[in-house]
């Protein structure tokens, strides 16, 4: 379960006492009070905001995560076809039990959301670039081990 120190790490970034967090289900935006952040539920469709998983992105979707939330977005770029993305995708999920609430993750499917793919400039998957407000942060390519994922992740953040 996260701490109180990371979830007050991540509102002085935007120096509020709460943080707007979309919904993985609906995408409404949430107003959550930043001592609540690991738990809750959407004000629109009662869904928990946080499930400790991955959230499946389109073009639709993409802007209220990466862009109107306050969260930061690690995004995994993939395509089905793609052996290592296929080997990735256990220990995203993973990781998404680990970084939430202080990180969303979300998938995107390369041959379904071409267009984010060439707005990212992604050349090699799997890819994940991590995103705050619209602006990246950091990126890799390459399937690795959890423990290197999530530290990567940390160390992007300065957490």
């Amino acid at each position: 379960m996260p701490t109180a120190a990371h979830s007050s790490t991540a509102a002085s970034s935007t120096g509020a006492d709460s943080l707007h967090v979309a919904c993985p289900h609906c995408d409404t935006l949430n107003r959550v009070p930043v001592a609540r952040l690991g738990g809750g539920k959407c004000g629109r469709c009662g869904q928990p905001l946080f499930e400790g998983k991955p959230v499946a992105l389109d073009g639709r979707r993409f802007a209220a995560h990466a862009e109107r939330g306050d969260l930061p977005l690690l995004i995994d770029f993939w395509a089905e076809w793609c052996g290592p993305c296929r080997m990735m995708a256990p220990v995203f999920t993973q990781a998404a039990g680990q970084l939430e609430p202080q990180v969303r993750l979300a998938k995107v499917d390369t041959e379904a959301a071409p267009d984010l793919a060439a707005r990212f400039g992604i050349r090699s998957i799997p890819s994940l670039v991590l995103v705050h407000h619209g602006r990246e942060i950091a990126r890799t390519a390459g399937a690795m081990p959890l423990p290197a994922l999530v530290g990567w992740v940390r160390q992007s953040l300065g957490r």
